[in-house]
């Protein structure tokens, strides 16, 4: 009981201090004394014990005060009441203020350039480990701040323990000390039980630690899915009057819909109701015809006879002329007044106007023949009139002229007023040409056949494309498919003038599909008749029409007819609405883009770029924004040409939304190599931070790199556009000047287009190189060669000022951010690296860049070559690097070698190293010349490479030595120059004259690795030094020296066996090279003895046995050979099964195998496909051999 209570008084000890309620742990101190309970005041005497909480002479102080009388402190309260008040007001004050500046505050980070320009991504790889770290070592009891009702019912159970335990005085003390919570009144909730403190302890004591935290921790999980229940209700309740609001306007929608679909209906009932009446008017109006033709006629013939009686009798003549002037003028007032009684039709205008227009052509021609006869010659004097026989024979031919001329005219096109005046005066010719004079009476039979003729044109021309519509589909198989672009144009005047819809659609099909595989000849025809097509029929038929062809035919079996239509889709948007641009034809390209053939992508790319100057609006941006990404990333080369070029500027200028295709650029960059999986799933390792990408994966970054590079310079021109500075003289036009910068570090203006590129992009791309393995070159270059075009786009001041710190810091060297903002200096300094991963990281992934992309500019090289001398010989001087370390510079330093522009200073730095007296330094320029030789021709190995390697191989550290041996290996496998090849072996022979086993085995080693790239001379060499080496007696005693040089000289025989060595080098050399090892049975790897008894009998063909047993005697190896080839052996089994036992009979020869089969066999026994395949070995893995 007693520690019960001394463990609940240690529990309200610390609550009251925690809580620093001094007062009422005073007076518990005094109470726990007065009862004889010291042991449990130990703490509260230590902590008011304290110097440093109470300091003494403060205390002292306290004491001397006098004790005020109560006058004094009611004068001293009124005043602070005062004080308080004009305290309270002016906190308002400030609280108000305070109010206002985050408004502002937050106006200013909402404001959509800084939610584009966002937020620089903290590239420090050391972030996340440490955060895990911290959050694994954070303490149980971190659980936050109490909350009010936690600390209502500590309250609360503090001062029901303080009363029972009978500390009256403290409890007081602690009541009057909590003023701010009511301590009489506790809800009634699970935590107010009674003697609360003890069941509070109770409980802790039967819990674990994880069952406290599994229900914090659902406690917490229940507050945030109570908050997430409230957001999800407001988000229904406001989803649900979207929903009333959208079923309003839909049920308004289909009230309208109905009405006006009732309109058209009566719309159409008026259609039909004009199409009768014009139908009745014309019958009217061609019975009006008939009756002027006939009273014309009348005219004619009476007149004709009046002028055959009366020749002196001109006065009558002219009265009756006039008078048959006032008839034909009543006639036309009649036809007038009926036309007038018509003109309610809108249709029928139409064709009543034109055919008043061809009667005043008619009268006209009527008056001017009467003034013709008004001054005719006598009748003495004129030819004799023709009869009617030849005046219908005249008015036969006439009409017969008249169909020809109107049958060479366009299918279904009307005749105009001016062709029948052409055809009367033709007429008119004709009958001169007879010589017969053309009297009013015929000109009136002329008139009257001609408006016959009309007539049956017009009736006749439907006829016509109904025939030739019927005709097509059965001529269009049996023509030629080279010759059937002939047939477009009838084709087309069918599409264009047939009244059913039915036939159109059927002609549409026929035209897509007139040729089963269009060339891209053909393709342009038939294109270029669609277009046609749909300039003539407008673009309502152009969308029901052309385009429901284009939608049958994206899923066709043949490729050339998918690429039609991607052709054919960019040309039509022309002719249809601008809502049909950018919903159906977008979908047509949408699914063309997912076509399994190239060039339909690439057309489809195309397309998609001349599309988009038509779209009516921004509606569709994203999604043609994401259709980009689609077809940049797409796995063929030529459409990613076509994107880059023409697609993505065309995306760019139409869209206006530069930034936002730099950000997602970015985001796809960083996405595609963090899927990848990790090269090494050692947590914490630098492996595990470096990813592994696939072909696809690679391809994907690669494009968007070259996308990113082609973006480069918009962003440039962009930053000088928006640039917020008055011109200063030593800015130019295209680069940014040591002024200007200068004025951008003051900070007092926002320049968001041109910090994109130091706070988003610069960061993204070191971010993303140190997710690249060391052997991604090809990406490494890419983006060394953007960072080189950002130097030259933005300039040297640029480069030096802005570009230059940033990669400083991300390496981890000091970098001057003078240039840079004070608010964008911080995040500049994120990017350094913290732990040693990180900066291994840095120096194994940025490093290369900063060589390469930043100092390797045209106008920095002799910052390059200080830099790599403070790299390479200053730092090797100061202190030795480790091999790590050094193996990472040396990767950098191979690197920079793929830019052959920086081969000059990197050799003179090499040749400092290499006569320098530093061992280190010398070591490190083998390892340096020997990474170095893939990038370097002929000429430089032979003039640079190999003198330097000598001078390293006569030095007399023997460390040196090896290195220098080992990087011979390369300069013999990828250079066959006879001089080169002599210089390595004389080399070689100067490092074998001492005969040291490390120098033998360095030397067989570093030729190994030349062996399936040299030539038979340098291979001829090293088996004749391995026949020379096993043919020595081995003197050291040392068993592991002796498997050493066993297993060297096993894997160069192997590896030579691949080869096609010639037979005498195979006699001469590698037999009794084999034969010379398998005397050591015990030095031998047993996988290496199998291989080379097989070798050895493959080599030696069918005289194996005839020589094992001539040469068993001196070479003891019959044992070991009959063992593997014998009965027991595993290649003998088959033959000592076939042949009887106890025969003396000679050994029969084994055949020969196939040569290919034998040497491919011998490929793959060795194991040296690599090889074959020009793979170079890791130095590490060299050594590890």
């Amino acid at each position: 009981m007693d520690v019960e209570r001394s463990s609940l008084c240690n529990c309200v000890v610390n609550f009251l201090l925690e809580e620093n309620y001094l007062l009422t742990a005073f007076e518990l101190l005094h109470e726990l004394l007065d009862d004889g309970r010291d042991d449990q005041a130990i703490r509260l005497k230590e902590f008011f014990s304290n110097p440093s909480q109470f300091p003494p002479d403060q205390i002292s102080r306290f004491n001397s005060l006098r004790v005020a009388d109560p006058q004094s402190l009611l004068e001293e309260k009124e005043g602070l009441e005062e004080k308080l008040a004009l305290s309270e007001y002016e906190l308002r004050l400030a609280q108000e203020d305070i109010l206002k500046l985050r408004t502002e505050l937050q106006k200013k980070n909402e404001s959509p350039i800084n939610d584009l320009r966002g937020e620089p991504v903290d590239v420090s790889i050391n972030c996340g480990p440490e955060f895990m770290r911290q959050k694994r070592d954070a303490p149980f009891s971190d659980l936050g701040p109490l909350k009010e009702n936690e600390r209502q019912d500590l309250n609360c159970a503090v001062k029901e323990y303080l009363l029972i335990a009978g500390y009256r005085l403290t409890a007081m003390t602690f009541y009057e000390e909590v003023a701010d919570q009511d301590l009489d009144v506790w809800k009634n909730i699970p935590a107010c039980v009674p003697d609360a403190l003890r069941h509070y302890y109770y409980q802790y004591l039967a819990s674990t630690s994880e069952a406290a935290e599994e229900k914090i921790a659902m406690l917490q999980e229940k507050e945030s899915l109570q908050k997430e229940n409230e957001r999800l209700n407001h988000e229904k309740s406001r989803l649900l009057k979207n929903k009333d609001l959208a079923d309003g306007q839909i049920s308004a929608l289909t009230k309208a819909l109905e009405a006006h679909q009732k309109d058209l209906k009566d719309k159409e009932n008026l259609v039909q109701n004009l199409k009768q009446s014009l139908e009745l008017q014309r019958k009217d109006l061609n019975d009006c015809r008939s009756e002027i033709t006939a009273l014309k006629m009348q005219i004619e013939g009476f007149q004709s006879g009046r002028l055959l009686t009366a020749t002196d009798a001109d006065p009558p003549q002219s009265d009756s002329i006039e008078r048959y002037k006032e008839e034909i003028k009543s006639l036309q007032m009649e036809i007038e007044a009926l036309k007038l009684r018509n003109a309610n039709a809108p249709d029928s205008l139409v064709s009543i106007s034109s055919d008043k227009e061809y009667a005043q052509a008619s009268e006209k021609i009527v008056e001017i023949h009467e003034d013709k006869t008004s001054t005719a010659p006598p009748v003495g004097t004129a030819p004799r009139v023709t009869d009617g026989e030849d005046a219908q024979s005249l008015i036969t031919q006439i009409s017969d002229d008249s169909k020809d001329k109107s049958e060479e005219l366009p299918q279904g096109a009307p005749v105009n007023p001016s062709n029948d005046t052409c055809s009367l005066e033709n007429s008119g010719n004709v009958s001169k040409l007879n010589g017969e004079l053309p009297s009013e009476d015929g000109k009136l039979l002329l008139k009257s056949d001609n408006l016959s003729v009309e007539a049956a044109s017009e009736t006749t021309g439907p006829g016509t494309i109904q025939i030739l519509a019927a005709a097509l589909p059965k001529i269009v198989p049996y023509v030629l498919i080279n010759h059937r672009e002939e047939l477009l144009p009838l084709i087309m005047c069918a599409i264009e003038r047939h009244p059913e819809s039915s036939t159109r659609d059927s002609l549409t099909h026929t035209l897509f599909n007139l040729i089963k595989r269009p060339d891209e000849q053909q393709r342009r025809i038939i294109m270029d008749a669609c277009v046609s097509l749909a300039k003539n029929v407008g673009e309502m038929r152009t969308e029901t029409e052309l385009l429901p062809q284009c939608w049958e035919q994206i899923n066709h079996m043949y490729e050339e007819r998918r690429l039609l239509v991607a052709q054919s889709c960019g040309q039509l948007a022309e002719f249809v609405r601008p809502e049909i641009r950018d919903s159906l034809i977008l979908s047509i390209i949408q699914q063309l883009i997912e076509d399994s053939a190239t060039v339909v992508r690439e057309a489809a790319a195309c397309n998609l770029a001349m599309l988009l100057p038509l779209f009516p609006n921004m509606d569709k941006y994203f999604k043609v924004e994401e259709l980009m990404f689609q077809l940049v990333c797409d796995p063929s080369g030529a459409v990613v040409d076509t994107t880059l070029k023409q697609l993505v500027p065309a995306v760019v200028k139409w869209g206006n939304q530069l930034e936002h295709v730099l950000m997602v650029l970015l985001s796809h960059v960083l996405s595609s190599v963090q899927h990848c999986p990790p090269l090494s799933g050692v947590e914490g390792s630098v492996e595990s931070y470096l990813h592994v990408l696939g072909e696809r994966e690679r391809w994907n970054v690669d494009v968007l790199l070259r996308l990113l590079a082609g973006l480069l310079p918009s962003v440039h021109e962009k930053a000088i556009e928006t640039c917020p500075f008055p011109s200063i003289p030593e800015t130019s036009a295209t680069k940014f000047s040591t002024p200007l910068l200068e004025l951008y570090a003051g900070g007092h203006v926002q320049w968001p287009a041109f910090e994109w590129m130091h706070v988003n992009c610069l960061p993204n791309l070191i971010q993303f190189s140190c997710l690249l393995p060391p052997k991604e070159d090809n990406l490494r270059n890419r983006t060394a060669k953007i960072l080189l075009a950002i130097s030259e786009l933005f300039g040297d001041p640029y480069s030096t000022h802005v570009m230059l710190p940033v990669f400083l810091l991300a390496v981890g060297d000091d970098g001057d951010l003078t240039f840079f903002p004070s608010a964008v200096q911080s995040k500049i300094r994120g990017l350094t690296p913290r732990t040693a991963v990180a900066k291994r990281l840095a120096t194994m992934c940025v490093l290369p860049l900063l060589l390469a992309g930043v100092l390797g500019a045209p106008n920095k090289r002799e910052n390059l070559a200080a830099y790599l001398k403070s790299l390479l010989v200053q730092g090797a001087a100061k202190e030795p690097q480790s091999t790590k370390c050094s193996a990472e510079i040396v990767d950098a330093v191979r690197f920079l070698c793929t830019f052959e522009e920086h081969h000059t200073i990197i050799f003179d730095i090499l040749w400092e190293m290499v006569v320098s007296s530093n061992v280190n330094m010398k070591i490190s320029a083998a390892s340096l010349l020997k990474v170095i030789v893939p990038y370097v021709d002929a000429k430089v190995a032979s003039t640079r490479i190999l003198p330097a390697l000598v001078t390293l191989g006569s030095d007399p550290n023997l460390n040196v030595k090896y290195a220098s041996i080992d990087a011979f290996g390369p300069v013999a496998q990828h250079f066959k120059i006879d001089v080169i090849v002599d210089k390595i072996c004389v080399q070689m022979d100067a490092f074998l004259e001492d005969g040291s086993h490390e120098a033998t085995i360095a030397v067989v080693r570093a030729l190994l690795i030349a062996v399936p790239h040299t030539t038979d001379r340098l291979r001829d060499y090293l088996l004749s030094k391995i026949f020379q080496f096993t043919a020595t007696p081995i003197t050291a005693s040392n068993l592991m020296r002796q498997r050493e040089r066993a297993n060297a000289f096993c894997e160069a025989i192997r590896a030579l066996d691949a080869t096609d060595l010639s037979a005498a080098s195979v006699r001469d050399f590698l037999l009794p090279a084999i034969q010379n090892l398998l005397k050591d049975s015990e030095a031998l790897d047993p996988a290496h003895k199998e291989a080379l008894e097989i070798i050895m009998k493959e080599r030696s063909g069918g005289t194996f046995e005839t020589i094992s047993k001539v040469m068993g005697a001196h070479i003891g190896i019959a044992s070991s050979m009959t063992s593997f080839f014998g009965e027991g052996g595993l290649l003998g089994k088959k033959e000592s099964a076939e042949q009887p036992s106890g025969t003396d009979e000679s050994p029969k020869p084994v055949p020969p195998l196939p040569a290919e089969d034998t040497r491919f066999r011998r490929i793959m026994r060795g194991n040296f496909t690599d090889m074959l395949r020009g793979k170079v070995k890791d130095p590490e893995e060299t050594q590890n051999q």
